[in-house]
C-alpha cells in the first residue's frame, strides 16, 4: 500500500480543482495548471481536496498511484507558492545580467553567452554572480537551471563555474610537484 498514494491532497484557500476524466486542472492565485493522469487510477474531488486511488492490484496501477498523487501535490503547490531555483556564480571575471527576456553570461569564454528565457519561467539577477529562476511549473524551472548550469558546470580544481546553491563540489589537489 502506497503510504504517499493514500494521502489526499488538499486543496489550500483560493485553489479549485476541477476533474473530467483522467485529467486534472488546479487554478490558483499564480495561474493554472493541469496534469492528465494515465489510466491506471481513478481520481476523485471529496471535500476540498483530490483523492488518488488505484485501479486494481498491479504492480502499474501501484507505481502510478504514488506518482500521481505527487503530480497533483506539485500541481497545486505550483499555482500557490510556486517553484524557485537559486544559482551562484563563482571565478574570476564570471557574472551575468538580463537584459530583457535574455540572459547574458560571462564565463569566461571567448564571447558572451546568450540564454533566451523560455516563457512560464521568470530569470532574476540579484547579484551579478546570483541567478534565480522561478515558475509554477516545477519540471521546467528545474530545466530551465539546469540548462544555464550546463553552459559552465563547477570543476573540481578551482571551483569554477554556476552551482546551485548549497551545493557541494568536490575538490581534487592538484599536481604534485
Amino acid at each position: 500500500m502506497s503510504r504517499i498514494g493514500k494521502k489526499p491532497v488538499p486543496l489550500p484557500q483560493g485553489v479549485s480543482a476541477s476533474i473530467s476524466g483522467q485529467s486534472v486542472e488546479v487554478k490558483g492565485p499564480k495561474g493554472t495548471r493541469s496534469f492528465h493522469a494515465t489510466d491506471d487510477v481513478t481520481l476523485t474531488l471529496e471535500d476540498g481536496s483530490v483523492k488518488v486511488t488505484p485501479r486494481g492490484t498491479s504492480k502499474r496501477a501501484r507505481q502510478q498511484w504514488g506518482m500521481v498523487r505527487s503530480q497533483v501535490e506539485n500541481l497545486v503547490t505550483g499555482v500557490t507558492v510556486g517553484f524557485k531555483k537559486e544559482l551562484e556564480i563563482q571565478g574570476v571575471g564570471y557574472r551575468a545580467a538580463m537584459a530583457g527576456n535574455v540572459l547574458k553570461l560571462s564565463l569566461g569564454y571567448s564571447h558572451d553567452v546568450n540564454f533566451e528565457v523560455p516563457d512560464g519561467v521568470t530569470v532574476a539577477t540579484p547579484k551579478q554572480t546570483e541567478i534565480t529562476v522561478e515558475g509554477i511549473d516545477q519540471q521546467l524551472v528545474g530545466q530551465v537551471a539546469a540548462n544555464i548550469r550546463e553552459w559552465r558546470k563547477p570543476e573540481p580544481y578551482k571551483g569554477k563555474g554556476i552551482r546551485y546553491k548549497g551545493e557541494f563540489v568536490f575538490r581534487k589537489e592538484g599536481k604534485k610537484k
